[in-house]
C-alpha cells in the first residue's frame, strides 16, 4: 500500500499505521473466502462532476495515491450518477497479515475491510499497491486501464485452491456480478466452480493460516542434502567393498549403473509431477494420488510409509553393526554380537525419535552436520587410498595397481548371484524420494525437487562408480591379516594371485574360507584404507543416522499426509499435527514402533529387499502416472519440467516391476497383492474426493474416443438397445417410473431423465445449471445409471420437443419415450391433456418409441411431506444445510419469493410439468429435501400412503409372479424386449412371461404354434401363449354406458348447433369430440374396453402388464378420445406398461 501523500508520484512504502487503519483485524481474520473478505457489492453511487481540490482531514491518513495519471483522487459529489461503488473486496497483499493483530479497524471504514485497487492485482504476494479512495463515501474504486470497474484482471490469487501459505483465495466477480441487471441480487456465497473445498483442503487453509514463523527450506538444505544423505546410507561404506568383491568391477559398475537408470527416470518422473502445480505435504503419497486418483495413491501411501518406516531399521541395524564390530575389536561386548546390535540399534532409535519430535529446523541441523561429516570420509577414504603403507599389506590393501584390477575385474559369486547382490545394493538407491517426501516443508517444491532430487542422483552415481573402481583397484578379495602369510621359496612358482606380485600367499585362508580381511571378508574394509580410520567410523554413523533421520521424518509426513485425506477412515487419528510445523507426533509413536519391530530382526541382508520392493512399487507408480498423464492428453497436463518422456517413464515402471521381482519374486509378489488389496478396499469405498486425476481424464478420453467411434457405425438390429428419455421432473418425483425403467436399461441401455422447467418469469438459468449438478448426484448416489437432462420451455410439449431433438449424443441418443400416465387428466385443463397427447405423437414423429407407465395409486410423490429423505447429505460439499422446502406451485415457479430464507437452494417445480404429467390433482409441491430432524412429522392419509408404498414395489424384490405381455400388435418387437430384459435382472428374475396374443377362435392351435415357433427363434423363454379368440366380442353394457359418460364432458356436440360456431369452438378447444368421431371410432372404442375386462380376467394378478399401446391417428382422433381409450384399456389394473415400437424390427433370429 502506498504512503499518503498529496502528489501521484510519492513513495510507495508500507507504512505501519496505514496497515491497522484499513487491514481488518489479522488475527481475527475468518479461513478461507467470507462473503465480507472476498466478494464484490455493486451499488449505484454518485461520480464527481469535476475534481475537487481540496481534501478532508481524514485523508491525509486514509487516502493513497491515485495510480491513473489524472487528478482525480478527490472524486466526490453527490449530484452526478452512474457509477458502481466496490466495496468488500480483500486485499491479498498480505497488508492484513502485516497489521498487528491488536490492531483494530477503523469505523469508518465498511466492515474494516480494504478494497483492493485492480492495478495490485497483477503482483501475487507483494509488491506496490495502489489505492484510489473515494473520502466521501469511504469507498475504493477499483481501477483498471484508467476506468472504474468491478471487471478484474488476472490474477493468480484467483486460481488458488485455499488460503494456501502462498497467499490468499480470492473470489474473482462471478458472471452474474457482471452481467445479470442491477434490479436483480446476483451476491450468493459459494465458491466458483469446482473449487468447493474438501476437508483436507479446509485443513491445509487452516494450516496455511496458523502458519507463521513455519521453517521451509530452500532446495539445498531440503532436497539435495537429504537425498545425498539417504543414497549414501549404509551401503557405501559397509556394503559397496563386499558388493566388489562379489560381483567385479565391470559387473559392480553395471549394478550401480542400473540403479541409476531406474532412479533417474524416477527422478525425471517425479519432477514432471512435482512441477504439474503446486505440491503440498505428503511427498510421493501426494504426487500419485494426485495423478492416479486415490485408489493409487491410497494404496502406494499406506505402503511408502511403512517402507520408510522399515528403512529406519535398516539404516539403524546398519549404524549397530558398525559398533558392534567396534566394540568387538576392543573386546568389549555386552553379550553377543546379534544382542548387542539390538541393545545399541534400540537406544540410537529413541534418540532419533527425540531430534525429529524437536521439529524439523533441528533435524535439518542435524542433517547438515551429518553431511559434512560423510563428505570429510569419502574424501579420507580416497586420500588414504593413495598412502599404501606396509602395515596394511597383510589385510589385502596394497595400493592401486593394474594387476589386482584386473584380477577383480571379473566376478567371484560365492553363495550369491548377480541379482541377489543386486537386491543387496539397491536399497543404496533409494532415497531419491527424501527431498519430496518432505515436500509441505519446501519454500518452493516446483523449482526444489526436480533440482535437488536430480543433482544428487548424479553426484551420489559418480560416487558410487568411483568408490567401486578404487576398491577394486588397490586391495584384493582375501587375505589373511597375518604378517607371515608371505611367499616361501618352494611354493613361490605355484603363487599367481595379484598379492603375490607383493610377496603375499592368501591361497592356504582362502582354500579353507578362514580369510578374515579382504573385500570378500571384511565388511570394515574402508576404514583399513582410510587416511584416517576413525573418520570412516563417523562417516559410517554419518551415513547411517543421517538416512535413518531422513526416514523417520518421511514416514510420519507422508502417514499424515494420507490419514488428512480420510482415505482409510480409521487412522484419521494420526492426521492431527502439533506446533507451528504441524508436526505428526501420533505418526513418529507409530513409526517408532515399526522400526523398533524390524530392528530385533538385526540382519542387515533379511531387511533390505523387503524395503526394495516396496521402494520399487512406489517408483514404478510415480513413472507410471506421468506415462498416464501424457496418455489421457488432459489440458491440466503442463508440468513445467520438459525433460521427460512418456514412453521412458512406462519402461521406467516396467524396469521397477522388473527389479521387484529380480529381488525377490515372492517379496514382488506379496507387494502387488497388498497393493491390489489396498486399490480394491479404497475402490470400493470410493471416498469423497475429487484431485482431477488422469483417470479421470483418461475415462473421458475413451469415452469420447469410442463415442466419436460409434457414431461411425450403422446400427444393427442385433445391437438394440431400448434408450430411454424418460419424463419423470425431478428424478426422485417419480420413483416408480424411474425404478422400473432403470431396471431393464441398467447396464443395457441409456437412460435420460427428462425435465421440462416452465414459468411465467424469465428462465433461471442458473438454477438449472445447479439443479442438473444437484439431481446427477443424487442419481449416482442412489446408484441410478441415468443422466438428468433439464430443459426451459415455454410448455411441457415445446420442452419434451426440445429433449426428443437434442437429448443424447451421437448414438448415445434416445430412440423410446416413457411417459407416467395422466391419471388427474379430468380434473385440470384439458389443454394440458391436448399437450400430453401431442407429445405422444411427436414421439412417432421422431421414429420413437412411446412407452407409458400406469399405477392406479399414482406416480407423482413430490407432494407428500417427509418422502423418504429425497435429496440426502450429498449437497454437504456445498455447504447446504438440509431442510423441509414446500412451496405450492401455483405461484410462479422461478419467483425470488420462492426462494427458502436459509442457503439451502430451492428445488423449484414447474407448474407445467408437474401439472400436465400429474396423476393425482392435487397441488404439487417440490421435492423435499432430507427431513430436518426437529420438524413435525405429518400424519399421511390413506391414499398417500398407499401411493408412497405404490412408489417403492419397483424397489423390492418381485417374488414369483408373472410378466403377462399382451403382444397385440406387431410393433417390431419392442413389446416383446422390454419384458425380456426385465426378467433378466435380479428383482425379476423370478417372474415367467406369460404372453397373449389376439387371434380367431377356429386357429387357436394354429396360432399358439406359430407364436410358440416364433418366441424359440427369438431365444425368450415364456411360461404360457394365450390366443384371445374374444377380442372383438362386445363389451359388457354397463362398461360402455361408463364409458360413454366419462367422455359426455368433453364431446363437441356439433349436431346440436350451427356450423360455424361448431368450427369456431373445435377450433378453441381441438381436444373436443366430434360425433362423427366418436361413431367412426366406435368399434375402436369398444375393443379397448373389452381388451380392460379380459385383462381384468387374464392378469389381474400379474406383477406387471406390458400391453401393446393402442395407436390414434394424428388429425383425426381428438386427444379427448384417445385419453379416453387409454383411461379405460389401463384402469383398475396391477401396473401395466402401454408399449409402442417406432415398426422398425428390435428383434432378429439371425446369429
Amino acid at each position: 500500500m502506498s504512503e499518503p501523500s498529496s502528489s501521484p508520484s510519492a513513495p510507495t512504502e508500507t507504512v505501519a499505521t496505514d496497515n491497522e487503519l484499513l487491514a481488518p483485524d489479522a488475527g481475527q481474520r475468518p479461513l478461507g473466502p467470507t462473503p465480507s473478505q472476498s466478494r464484490f457489492q455493486v451499488d449505484i453511487v454518485t461520480e464527481a462532476a469535476g475534481a475537487s481540490d481540496e481534501k478532508s482531514p481524514s485523508t491525509e491518513n486514509s487516502a493513497a495515491a491515485p495510480d491513473g495519471p489524472g487528478p482525480d483522487s478527490g472524486v466526490g459529489g453527490e449530484e452526478a450518477k452512474g457509477r458502481f461503488r466496490v466495496v468488500n473486496f480483500a486485499d491479498p497483499s498480505g497488508a492484513g497479515s502485516a497489521a498487528s493483530p491488536e490492531a483494530a479497524p477503523q469505523e469508518g471504514l465498511q466492515n474494516g475491510d480494504t478494497v483492493m485497487s485492480e492495478t495490485s492485482l497483477h503482483s501475487s504476494t507483494g509488491g506496490q499497491h495502489h489505492y484510489h479512495y473515494d473520502t466521501h463515501t469511504n469507498t475504493y474504486y477499483l481501477r483498471t486501464f484508467g476506468h472504474n470497474t468491478i471487471d478484474a484482471v488476472p490474477n493468480i490469487d484467483f486460481y488458488r485452491q485455499t488460503a494456501a501459505p502462498l497467499g490468499e483465495k480470492l473470489i474473482r466477480p462471478t458472471l452474474s456480478e457482471l452481467h445479470d441487471e442491477l434490479d436483480k441480487e446476483p451476491f450468493e456465497d459459494g465458491f466458483a466452480n469446482g473449487d468447493e473445498l474438501t476437508p483436507a483442503e479446509e485443513a491445509a487453509a487452516k494450516e496455511a493460516a496458523e502458519s507463521k514463523g513455519v521453517v521451509k527450506f530452500g532446495w539445498i538444505k531440503g532436497v539435495l542434502v537429504r537425498c545425498m544423505l539417504n543414497i549414501w546410507g549404509v551401503m557405501l561404506f559397509i556394503r559397496m567393498t563386499w558388493i566388489v568383491g562379489q560381483s567385479g568391477i565391470a559387473l559392480s559398475c553395471l549394478i550401480v549403473g542400473m540403479a541409476t537408470v531406474v532412479t533417474t527416470i524416477t527422478g525425471l518422473s517425479t519432477s514432471a509431477i512435482a512441477t504439474n502445480g503446486f505440491v503440498r505435504g505428503g511427498g510421493a503419497y501426494y504426487l500419485i494420488s494426485r495423478s492416479l486418483g486415490p485408489e493409487f495413491g491410497g494404496s502406494i501411501g499406506l505402503i511408502f510409509a511403512f517402507a520408510n518406516a522399515v528403512a529406519v531399521a535398516m539404516y539403524v541395524v546398519g549404524f549397530a553393526e558398525t559398533v558392534v564390530e567396534l566394540l568387538n575389536g576392543a573386546g568389549a561386548l555386552m553379550t553377543d554380537e546379534i544382542n548387542d546390535i539390538r541393545i545399541i540399534g534400540t537406544i540410537t532409535v529413541i534418540l532419533l525419535l527425540g531430534i525429529s519430535v524437536a521439529g524439523m529446523e533441528w533435524e535439518a541441523k542435524a542433517q547438515i552436520f551429518l553431511l559434512i561429516v560423510l563428505i570429510t570420509a569419502i574424501i579420507n577414504y580416497f586420500i588414504g587410498s593413495f598412502i599404501p603403507l606396509k602395515s596394511k599389506e597383510a589385510s589385502g590393501y596394497f595400493g592401486y595397481d593394474a594387476s589386482i584390477m584386473w584380477e577383480n575385474m571379473g566376478p567371484d559369486f560365492r553363495e550369491e548371484t548377480f541379482f541377489s547382490v543386486f537386491a543387496i545394493f539397491f536399497p543404496a538407491a533409494t532415497g531419491i524420494l527424501a527431498g519430496a517426501n518432505i515436500s509441505g516443508d519446501l519454500a518452493d517444491p516446483q523449482m526444489a525437487i526436480p533440482k535437488g532430487t536430480l543433482l544428487a542422483i548424479l553426484i551420489t552415481g559418480i560416487v558410487y562408480l568411483g568408490v567401486a573402481v578404487s576398491t577394486g583397484s588397490c586391495i584384493v578379495r582375501d587375505a589373511s591379516g597375518n604378517m607371515n602369510d608371505t611367499i616361501s621359496s618352494q611354493f613361490g612358482a605355484n603363487c599367481t594371485d595379484a598379492a603375490c606380485k607383493f610377496g603375499f600367499d592368501f591361497s592356504a585362508c582362502r582354500s579353507d574360507r578362514s580369510c578374515k580381511y579382504g573385500l570378500h571378508n571384511d565388511f570394515q574394509v574402508m576404514s583399513l584404507v582410510s587416511g584416517f580410520g576413525p573418520i570412516i567410523s563417523a562417516g559410517i554413523f554419518s551415513a547411517t543416522l543421517s538416512s535413518a533421520l531422513a526416514s523417520l521424518v518421511s514416514a510420519p509426513k507422508v502417514f499424515q499426509a494420507l490419514c488428512k485425506d480420510n482415505i482409510y477412515p480409521g487412522l484419521g487419528m494420526f492426521a492431527k499435527g502439533y506446533g507451528k510445523n504441524n508436526e505428526p507426533l501420533r505418526g513418529y509413536i507409530l513409526t517408532f514402533g515399526i522400526a523398533l519391530a524390524f530392528i530385533l530382526i538385526a540382519e542387515l541382508n533379511v531387511i533390505a529387499p523387503i524395503i526394495s520392493n516396496f521402494f520399487l512399487a512406489s517408483y514404478a507408480l510415480i513413472n507410471f502416472s506421468v506415462f498416464h498423464a501424457s496418455l489421457a492428453n488432459s489440458p491440466g497436463w503442463r508440468p513445467s519440467f520438459k525433460y521427460y518422456n512418456m514412453w521412458v517413464s512406462l519402461a521406467g515402471a516396467v524396469l521397477c516391476c522388473v527389479v521387484m521381482f529380480v529381488i525377490n519374486w515372492s517379496a514382488a509378489l506379496l507387494t502387488n497383492v497388498i497393493v491390489m488389496g489396498l486399490y480394491i478396499y479404497v475402490s470400493y469405498k470410493k471416498p469423497d474426493v475429487n484431485w482431477g486425476s488422469s483417470t479421470q481424464a483418461l475415462t473421458y478420453h475413451q469415452a469420447l474416443t469410442h463415442t466419436l467411434h460409434l457414431s461411425g457405425v450403422e446400427d444393427h438390429i442385433k445391437n438394440f438397445r431400448p434408450q430411454c428419455l424418460v419424463m419423470t421432473g425431478y428424478p426422485n418425483s417419480r420413483p416408480a417410473l424411474l425404478d422400473l425403467v432403470h431396471s431393464f436399461t441398467k447396464n443395457v441401455g441409456l437412460m435420460i431423465c427428462g425435465h421440462v422447467r416452465t414459468g411465467y418469469r424469465r428462465p433461471n438459468f442458473k438454477d438449472l445449471a445447479t439443479d442438473q449438478a444437484r439431481y446427477q448426484r443424487w442419481l449416482l448416489k442412489n446408484e441410478t445409471k441415468a443422466f438428468y437432462t433439464p430443459v426451459f420451455a415455454e410448455d411441457l410439449r415445446q420442452g419434451s420437443q426440445y429433449l426428443l431433438q437434442a437429448a443424447g449424443l451421437g448414438r448415445l441418443k434416445p430412440n423410446t419415450l416413457v411417459l407416467g400416465f395422466k391419471n388427474d387428466w379430468r380434473d385440470g385443463d384439458m389443454m394440458n391433456v391436448e399437450t400430453y397427447i401431442s407429445m405422444i405423437h411427436d414421439s412417432f414423429d421422431f421414429q420413437f418409441g412411446a412407452v407409458i407407465l400406469r399405477l392406479k395409486e399414482g406416480l407423482d410423490v413430490s407432494h407428500i411431506q417427509g418422502q423418504d429423505e429425497m435429496l440426502s447429505s450429498q449437497d454437504k460439499s456445498s455447504g447446504t444445510k438440509d431442510v423441509i422446502v414446500s412451496i405450492d406451485t401455483s405461484k410462479d415457479s422461478d419467483g425470488d419469493s420462492s426462494k427458502p430464507s436459509s442457503k439451502a437452494t430451492s428445488l423449484q417445480n414447474s407448474p407445467a410439468t408437474q401439472k400436465d404429467d400429474d396423476d393425482d390433482g392435487k397441488a404439487t409441491t417440490q421435492p423435499l429435501l432430507k427431513k430436518d430432524k426437529k420438524s413435525p412429522t405429518v400424519p399421511l392419509n390413506v391414499s398417500d400412503q398407499r401411493l408412497l408404498e405404490a412408489s417403492q414395489q419397483f424397489q423390492k424384490k418381485q417374488g414369483k409372479g408373472t410378466v403377462d405381455v399382451w403382444w397385440l400388435f406387431d410393433d417390431g418387437g419392442l413389446t416383446l424386449l422390454i419384458p425380456y430384459l426385465l426378467t433378466n435382472k435380479k428383482r425379476w428374475k423370478d417372474c415367467k412371461i406369460r404372453v397373449f396374443i389376439g387371434g380367431k377362435i377356429n386357429r387357436i392351435d394354429h396360432d399358439r404354434r406359430a407364436m410358440a415357433t416364433l418366441l424359440s427363434k427369438f431365444r425368450i423363454d415364456f411360461s404360457d401363449i394365450t390366443v384371445l379368440g374374444d377380442v372383438n366380442t362386445k363389451p359388457k353394457k354397463e362398461h360402455v354406458a361408463a364409458f360413454e359418460e366419462m367422455v359426455e364432458p368433453y364431446r363437441l356436440k356439433e349436431d346440436n348447433m350451427e356450423l360455424e360456431a361448431a368450427e369456431r369452438l373445435k377450433n378453441s378447444e381441438p381436444w373436443r369430440i366430434t360425433d362423427n368421431e366418436l361413431e367412426l371410432y366406435r368399434a375402436k372404442t369398444n375393443r379397448q374396453i373389452r381388451l380392460n375386462e379380459l385383462l381384468k380376467e387374464h392378469s389381474s394378478t400379474a406383477n406387471l402388464i406390458v400391453m401393446s399401446l393402442p395407436l390414434a391417428r394424428k388429425g383425426a382422433v381428438s386427444s379427448a378420445l384417445y385419453m379416453a381409450w387409454l383411461e379405460v384399456l389401463s384402469q383398475d389394473l396391477p401396473p401395466i406398461l402401454l408399449v409402442r415400437g417406432n415398426h422398425q424390427s428390435v428383434l432378429t433370429f439371425y446369429s
